[in-house]
């Protein structure tokens, strides 16, 4: 029987290559959207003409109501869940005396309440039950070591890494895996803002000597996810390039 993965956010960058890469691998995949949808429908079809197979879900991580019931459509249509991925994510780049409590609080909901809301849904409806079950959260470089004009976005994703760590000792005795990959700069809407000589600097600090690629992450968290991965729990891999060593 195949198995069965949920990625938040999997309508395009590196959610997008985390959703094909385990659709190619023979999961069955759900894509998880909010407002993408031309990106996440787009997507399916490219899947599904590939025959694997896949299902689009449209649901705001920070709503509860939402995330539960896109849990039960999945647990309907594919059975149990075996791995959840809690891709979706929001940044800004913004001095830290010009944000303000709108700001942070949207931050904080996307990036943290998103990742609790689907996490305990998924371990309520699935995992605890079956006792098994494999969490991947996707933080940032920027959370392990702080980023200047991105406080906001560094707070929310050192967050993550702290929830993960925690929830790893919690699930353990329960045979469920929770693991942080936290990516450098990697080639994504996220570096957009950038003119093209600070990407030139950037570039030039990674002793790799180049930037990322969404498929780098993707190839991470499917490693992460697989049998050869069953006795890491509770760390933090990040690709980078090493840009932070």
């Amino acid at each position: 029987m195949s198995k069965t993965v949920v990625i938040t956010g999997a309508a395009k960058g590196i959610g997008k290559a985390i959703a094909k890469t385990f659709a190619y691998s023979g999961y069955n995949v759900c894509i998880n959207y909010n407002t993408s949808e031309e990106e996440a429908k787009s997507l399916c079809e490219e899947l599904a003409k590939d025959g694997c197979n896949v299902i689009i879900c449209k649901a705001d991580v920070t709503d509860r109501k939402q995330v539960d019931k896109m849990i039960d459509t999945v647990i309907s249509s594919f059975g149990n869940i075996d791995v959840l991925v809690n891709n979706a994510g929001i940044s800004e780049y913004k001095l830290f005396i010009d944000i303000d409590e709108k700001d942070l609080k949207r931050m904080l909901d996307v990036n943290i309440l998103g990742t609790f809301n689907m996490t305990q849904s998924v371990l309520k409806k699935s995992m605890l039950p079956r006792k098994d079950g494999t969490i991947i959260n996707i933080s940032s470089i920027w959370g392990m070591v702080g980023a200047s004009l991105e406080v906001a976005y560094s707070t929310s994703k050192a967050a993550i890494i702290g929830m993960s760590k925690a929830l790893a000792k919690e699930l353990a005795p329960s045979n469920i895996t929770v693991n942080v990959v936290a990516p450098g700069a990697i080639s994504t809407d996220m570096l957009k803002e950038l003119s093209d000589e600070d990407m030139k600097v950037l570039q030039d600090e990674i002793p790799l000597g180049k930037i990322g690629r969404v498929e780098d992450v993707a190839a991470t968290v499917k490693f992460l996810a697989s049998y050869e991965a069953r006795y890491i729990t509770g760390q933090v891999i990040s690709p980078n390039g090493g840009l932070v060593i």
